[in-house]
């Protein structure tokens, strides 16, 4: 049965506050491209596609016409949720020895949630699932823009993807990296063993933006590794937005998951829901860094 139960875990006789947990890297996209304000539903957004420019006209001379060119991306929503259950004894060994153990469920139902927008975004994936989700049309990682670490020298692929963007017309502002990426940077030595790079640098990359987290490789979620370790890209490219925030709250009745009545089966539920309106401008505006594969 999934749900959390007393025997799950051993209640202590004297209670160490906290409970320990391995890091889980939230969402880069929300720290290097900011959201953007949203109603419910599909959403088209206008995009400029050529700009006017400016015309030199000579004393007297007649004025051409320098119209600009407009488009328009599709921003669509994407409802995620997480749902927890657990039995009324671990509610009341939880109000009783004050484990926090409900508490941290909520707080692991938002970095779900935060997690999802690139999981989402990047690797069009159902988080749940590790695969590939048909409802998501577009994702970062389409990009045909690529640029393969080689013999460990990470900042050369940063370098090749910085360029591959700006070939295609747009300005780099931020890097995501895996931790991955980061620690290879971080390493990375001159032929004296003196590292190349100190962390200022590295969380400052040319100048860019950066944000770590796993989420970039998605490697605890992928059923298939997608051997990317970083993006490199015009940030604002990725348009993204909360529709909807449903804050997390107890589920005390009814089958909230299929896995039957919680009043029957003597448990309760812990349940967060988000709506992301997501569009990608162009994912030319983007490079991908990946691992050679052997």
């Amino acid at each position: 049965m999934a749900a959390l139960i007393t025997s799950n875990f051993t209640i202590p006789q004297e209670v160490a506050a906290g409970i320990w947990k391995k890091t889980q890297g939230t969402s880069t996209l929300a720290t290097l491209s900011g959201q953007t304000p949203q109603k419910f539903g599909t959403s088209n957004i206008m995009t400029l596609t050529t700009a006017p420019k400016a015309e030199l006209v000579a004393e007297s001379g007649q004025k051409s016409p320098t119209p600009p060119a407009y488009g328009n991306i599709t921003v669509n929503p994407f409802k995620l949720q997480v749902t927890m259950r657990c039995s009324n004894e671990v509610q009341w060994a939880d109000e009783d020895y004050q484990l926090g153990i409900l508490n941290d469920m909520i707080d692991n139902a938002g970095i779900a949630l935060g997690r999802a927008l690139d999981l989402v975004g990047y690797h069009k994936l159902n988080p749940l699932t590790g695969t590939v989700a048909s409802s998501v049309t577009s994702g970062i990682a389409d990009t045909a823009n690529s640029a393969t670490v080689a013999s460990g020298a990470y900042d050369a692929a940063i370098e090749a993807a910085e360029g591959l963007v700006i070939s295609d017309g747009y300005t780099p502002t931020g890097v995501a990296y895996d931790p991955t990426l980061h620690f290879g940077l971080l390493t990375q030595k001159k032929t004296t063993e003196e590292r190349l790079f100190d962390i200022a640098t590295v969380d400052a990359f040319d100048g860019m933006m950066t944000a770590t987290s796993d989420t970039v490789s998605a490697k605890q979620e992928a059923a298939t590794a997608t051997n990317i370790i970083g993006f490199v890209g015009q940030f604002d490219a990725f348009r993204w937005g909360v529709q909807r925030d449903i804050a997390a709250h107890m589920v005390e009745y009814g089958d909230p998951d299929g896995l039957g009545d919680l009043q029957r089966m003597n448990q309760i539920a812990i349940r967060a829901e988000i709506v992301y309106g997501i569009g990608i401008v162009d994912t030319n505006a983007f490079a991908k860094i990946v691992t050679a594969t052997i």
